[in-house]
């Protein structure tokens, strides 16, 4: 048992100290996000609710180019069609990386607008996924930490009964306590935490682009694919099962006047307008909320979509109910649709397991679950330290000592395994063993 049970627990304690305070950011994030749409509800109610000082009515199309007249610099990123009470909500971005949001009333009139950066869901999100700093290397930091995350909920289970830490015993002493609480609250979240780092990954930097090109590589496991060009376009609140879809193209209007490549081609001679396309889109029973996406050239399309997992209070809806429609830019006509039903298995889960992971799959039920896992997650931490202090002698850093001995084939296949299923996992794998080993010579050159 000790071949398997030593090294096993030295690997657990080294990964648990190393990656514990970015398990509690992300635990903490993860809390706050749970209730974006409750917290943005209450502190945006003037954005999101109340009608604009101007009066009249004015079309939407109108109401577009007035936006591009008043932010100059700036071009349309996306539209998002709100179900009442809600106000639309009109995207916007320029080239040095400013986005905002300006909401739009009833009437189309100018409500408010936001640096689409600090607002409560953006900045929370962001400082989840990439601590608020961004870049590759961090990405790839927190999903080292979601990878070694799966480790320790493995070897702890293993742990947990191997060493019979649940079992009481006679001795009372204040390790015992600890490490029995720590074991005890582990196995509760075994499962659900599995489950949210698992559906997690689809945001990763490297597994989560490894599982969409596996997606659509295979079609029926992932999503049908669109046999057509794909244009350039915006899709952050498309549905993850259609964000790197190929989309097709509209046939270009010969009497057009041509237009230079850019973010977003509004207004082009012989375009449709923004309110046509809404009444296509729900000729086609594609009913509020949804987002609209500019043709992003002349050859462009109009993109209507509907997400479970856009991120943007109010325009969420359920898995099933998504759909990704893309209509001809010059005469409305719709081109394709991909909906729920189109997905594979993989496409259909991460269209349930993204929400669930976020917390607004099945209502407060939902939060309420993910809310106390992730409280009791932050108490098996605290347990665990606790059970460490208690352990460690003073002077001493008290890490589970180095086996001596070969390492059981077992334990190396078990590491390889996952290593090959989490390249990240497998990589910083290497370094540890090559950590271990220099820590094992210099031991050695001691006696």
């Amino acid at each position: 048992m000790n071949k398997i049970f030593n090294p096993l627990r030295r690997l657990h304690f080294y990964a648990a100290f190393f990656i514990t305070p970015l398990l509690l950011t992300l635990s903490l994030t993860g809390i706050g996000y749970l209730f974006y749409t409750n917290v943005e509800n209450n502190i945006y109610h003037h954005e999101f609710f109340s009608d604009s000082d101007t009066k009249g009515h004015q079309s939407l199309d109108d109401a577009v180019q007035e936006i591009k007249e008043v932010y100059k610099g700036y071009e349309i990123q996306k539209i998002s069609i709100m179900d009442e009470p809600y106000n639309n909500r009109v995207t916007i971005g320029n080239d040095d990386g400013d986005s905002r949001y300006i909401f739009l009333d009833e009437h189309n009139q100018r409500v408010a607008n936001q640096n689409a950066q600090y607002t409560y869901a953006n900045v929370l999100r962001e400082t989840h996924s990439s601590l608020m700093v961004g870049g590759s290397f961090v990405n790839y930091l927190v999903e080292l930490a979601a990878c070694w995350t799966i480790f320790m909920i493995i070897s702890g289970v293993y742990l947990t009964f191997k060493s019979k830490a649940l079992k009481k015993t006679n001795k009372k002493t204040s390790f015992l306590f600890n490490r029995r609480v720590h074991a005890i609250l582990g196995l509760i979240i075994a499962t659900p935490i599995f489950v949210i780092v698992l559906t997690g990954l689809p945001w990763s930097a490297f597994m989560g682009k490894q599982i969409n090109q596996f997606a659509e590589d295979h079609p029926k496991l992932g999503y049908s694919a669109l046999k057509s060009n794909p244009p350039q376009s915006e899709d952050n609140e498309l549905p993850w099962a259609t964000r790197n879809k190929e989309k097709p193209t509209s046939k270009k209007d010969p009497h057009a006047e041509h237009h230079g490549a850019s973010n977003s081609l509004i207004g082009a001679e012989g375009q449709q307008s923004i309110e046509n396309i809404i009444m296509q889109a729900e000729n086609k029973n594609i009913k509020k909320p949804f987002s609209i996406v500019y043709p992003a050239d002349d050859k462009g399309v109009f993109t209507v979509s509907k997400s479970s997992n856009t991120g943007v209070t109010g325009l969420d809806v359920a898995p099933k109910e998504e759909t990704t429609a893309y209509f001809d830019q010059y005469s409305g006509k719709l081109l394709d649709q991909v909906d729920y039903e189109d997905y594979g298995i993989v496409g259909k889960w991460f269209s349930f397991g993204i929400p669930l992971h976020e917390g607004h799959l099945f209502g407060t039920a939902n939060k309420v679950i993910n809310l106390l896992v992730c409280l009791t997650f932050i108490g098996g931490i605290v347990f665990g330290f606790l059970s460490w202090m208690r352990r460690k002698n003073a002077g001493s850093f008290g890490a589970p000592p180095q086996m001596k001995g070969r390492v059981p084939i077992g334990l190396i296949a078990f590491l390889i395994v996952l290593g090959i299923i989490m390249p990240l996992f497998g990589a910083s794998l290497i370094i540890v063993a090559i950590v271990e080993y220099f820590i094992w010579r210099k031991n050695k050159k001691k006696v």
